[in-house]
Formats: structure tokens, sequence, C-alpha cells
């Protein structure tokens, strides 16, 4: 785990045209809080607003307090990342630049679950996000620090988006240096969650920006790592099929290391797996894909 223990509230220049605020939200899902990052000075570009919190806001005003805040960027409508960004732009007059709303971005078999009644929950999706500008992969935001190039990546949330700014990038919740991301069905897809992953590595970024925690200092070392825990939790559950099981009792047999508290979201996390499983033809759901199914590891084919 990255060594980070900023202060909510208080403005860090971590790096030239880079400052950082810490939002008061600190909880098992954000770490400490989340990274609302200020790009620029005197014209100002802000990536993340952050929750809905009157501190928070101050603190963005504030820090903010004589210059300009030309763009609001938002990475993806979790509720600790986006929900802010409509009173900011409201306070400042920016407009609000995102992949889309709450539903955008989203795989066919995720929007099958969902035509079927399936709707996920326990992360906290912001369902009123709507933002004033829409940008899509290969998109430039040229902001008065440098350009902003979109990079849609999908698999943590669907309308989720990184941002290449020189040789840095703004990575969201994609890639973090003190946890695994959350991939939590419908808004989050494994395939798609693998698939960004390599294609961020491909971008040779010398340093992230993460939505929570410190800077990523070596993006392949971490990416690598984050590709390879997905790959052998793909292999725990299929070791766990052994016998036919749902996801509760997959979850407890997986996560042993993993407080039962936890579980809960630990399961979002099996059935994404699951979902993955059963696309590729190597499991099978009884009688149908949803989280109260059985699961049946397939015979290998000869």
């Amino acid at each position: 785990m990255d060594k980070f223990d900023p202060k909510p509230g208080v403005v860090e220049q971590i790096a030239p045209q880079l400052r950082r605020i810490l939002a008061p939200n600190p909880s098992a899902m954000t770490w400490r809080g989340t990274n609302s990052y200020l790009l620029g000075q005197g014209r100002v570009t802000v990536i993340d607003p952050g929750p809905d919190d009157a501190a928070h806001l101050a603190a963005l005003l504030q820090a903010t307090s004589g210059e300009i805040v030309s763009h609001i960027v938002v990475t993806h409508s979790h509720l600790d990342h986006s929900p802010l960004a409509a009173r900011l732009a409201a306070q400042t007059g920016a407009q609000v630049w995102a992949f889309g709303d709450s539903s955008s971005g989203r795989s066919a078999v995720m929007q099958e679950l969902v035509a079927q009644g399936y709707d996920g929950g326990g992360e906290g999706v912001d369902l009123h996000f709507a933002p004033d500008r829409i940008v899509g992969d290969g998109d430039v935001i040229d902001t008065p620090a440098g350009p902003l190039h979109v990079l849609h990546t999908p698999g943590h949330m669907g309308n989720h988006i990184c941002l290449r700014w020189g040789d840095a990038v703004f990575s969201g919740d994609l890639v973090m240096g003190w946890a695994t991301s959350l991939v939590s069905p419908p808004d989050g897809d494994i395939s798609d969650f693998l698939a960004s992953c390599a294609r961020l590595r491909g971008e040779g970024a010398a340093v992230l920006y993460p939505g929570h925690g410190a800077p990523v200092g070596e993006p392949a070392a971490r990416i690598d790592w984050l590709i390879a825990h997905r790959i052998e939790r793909r292999s725990q559950v299929l070791a766990a099929l052994d016998v036919p099981r749902d996801v509760s009792g997959l979850t407890a047999a997986i996560y042993t290391d993993v407080a039962p508290a936890l579980w809960p979201i630990a399961a979002r996390n099996v059935f994404a797996q699951l979902i993955e499983l059963v696309g590729a033809g190597l499991v099978t759901a009884q009688p149908a894909l949803t989280p109260d199914a059985t699961f049946v590891r397939l015979p290998c084919p000869q």
C-alpha cells in the first residue's frame, strides 16, 4: 500500500502546474478520500470535483480564488467523483466534460443484465449525472495547461475515462496504488477492465495520478500486477467450482484473507468474474445468469 496521508481541504502542489485537494470522504472504498486535481495556474481545469460536500466545494473555490475555472472534467460518475461537478459549475460558469451519463459505455452483456432487471448495487452510482460536454475515445480537451487526451477505459465503470497529459495520465479508479479497483456489475466488466489496463500500459506513462491514493510512479509494474491479480482470481473461481456453488459460497471459499464484513463487496467482484467465465464458455449459470444462480464449471474441451 502506498504511503499517503494528506489532510482534507489542504492544497498540495504535487507537480508543476498540478495541485491536489483531498475530499473529506474516507472509507474502505475511497481510502483517505477522493483526489480532486487542479490543473494549471490562473486558468484552471478541475479533474474529479468529488462528492457533494459543502466543505470540499468551499475548499475548491478557495483554492481557485482569483483564478478562472475553465473546465471541469469527470473521469466517471460514481458518487465519490462526480456529484459536486454541477455545484462547482454553477459557482464558476465552467462546463462539465465527461464520456456520458451513468449508463453510458456499458458492455453488451451488462446492457442485457440491466434489460432483465438486474441493477447491481452497493458502490454508489450518480444517477443524476449529466455532463454539459460529451467526449469520446481519442478526443482532445484543450485546456490552458495543455491538451488532455481522452482514453475511454471502461471496466470499473462503463463511462470511465483516463486523461493523458504529457507523459502523465489521470487514471481515475482504473489503476491505483493502494488497492485494486472494484468491478461491480452491471457498471463494471472484467473483460473491459483487463482490456483497459492493457491499453493504459501501452501508453507508456511515466506517472499515474489516480482518483484515490498517491501517484503511481511505476505504472507498467503496477498494471502488470493488477492484470495478474485478476487472472489469479479467475483461476481461484474456477478452482472453487470443484462443486456447484452460488456467489456467496464462492466468495467465502475464495476470500479467506478478507474480513467477512467486506464479503458483500467481494461478492460483486466474484459475480463479475463469473459473468466473464460464462461468456467464455467455461462456466454455466443455472437456471440463468443472475447473482442468485448456481454456477457449474464445464468440462474443458479436449
